[in-house]
């Protein structure tokens, strides 16, 4: 074998090696990835999930909300990326949690589950459902902050993980004033996941999310305002 063949032959080796190489070190960090994505979701692959979906505010209780709608769609390309399937059901549906991953949507007013989830596991919310108009209407009360909702202004949605202990598999509320800011959760949630789970480690969590201007912006302009974990799940009473 003369030196031109043998250049041409470790030429083609090296490339080859290099090539196997990368392609071995994105497999890898795709899995991990994946992996970490799973678990933070609580869906392994080919595991089930609850969508719970609210009612339209003035609507039958069958219909949706078109942005409502839009974070189901948002949330289904969650569950699709971790291999898992996907049940839809209503909020009146009566069924425990902890033992598949749950993405409960839609403020008290709209969605009876909703009510359950912050009655049993965040105690120290209060939302104001008075039908009067008012500068108290639809506010959020937690650790005696009150997140008022200013229409077309300013919406408060929460953004929740919550579990019930070792081992079950977590409930994601996404509990908004309006349509509008449950979307935006479901975008926050989608964007941020990875910074959440390194943030949390797998452990229950309450955030206040604000829309801001969402009559010209729509759900795109959203800010983190503040983790109310611990006031959230301290009952109202203890927390005054």
């Amino acid at each position: 074998m003369n030196d031109d063949v043998r250049n041409i032959v470790l030429g083609v080796v090296a490339t080859a090696i290099s090539g196997g190489s990368g392609w071995f070190t994105r497999t890898y960090l795709w899995r991990r990835a994946l992996r970490r994505k799973q678990a933070f979701f609580g869906l392994p692959t080919g595991s089930d999930c609850l969508f719970v979906v609210n009612r339209q505010m003035g609507g039958t209780e069958s219909s949706l909300h078109r942005n409502d709608a839009f974070a189901l769609l948002e949330i289904s390309a969650l569950i699709k990326d971790c291999g898992a399937t996907v049940q839809i059901v209503t909020h009146e549906a009566r069924q425990g949690f902890g033992e598949r991953a749950e993405f409960c949507v839609g403020g008290p007013a709209s969605n009876s589950r909703t009510v359950a989830h912050l009655h049993s596991m965040l105690p120290g919310v209060r939302v104001d459902l008075s039908a009067e108009a008012g500068p108290d209407r639809g506010a959020i009360t937690i650790g005696g902050e009150a997140y008022r909702w200013e229409p077309g202004l300013v919406e408060y949605v929460l953004l929740a993980r919550l579990t019930s202990g070792q081992g079950s598999r977590p409930v994601f509320l996404l509990s908004g004033q309006t349509a509008i800011s449950n979307l935006a959760a479901a975008r926050y949630l989608a964007r941020h996941h990875e910074k959440l789970a390194r943030t949390y480690r797998g452990a229950s969590f309450c955030l206040v999310l604000k829309v801001v201007n969402s009559e010209a912006y729509g759900p795109d302009v959203t800010e983190l305002v503040s983790d109310v974990t611990a006031a959230a799940r301290t009952p109202a009473v203890a927390a005054a």
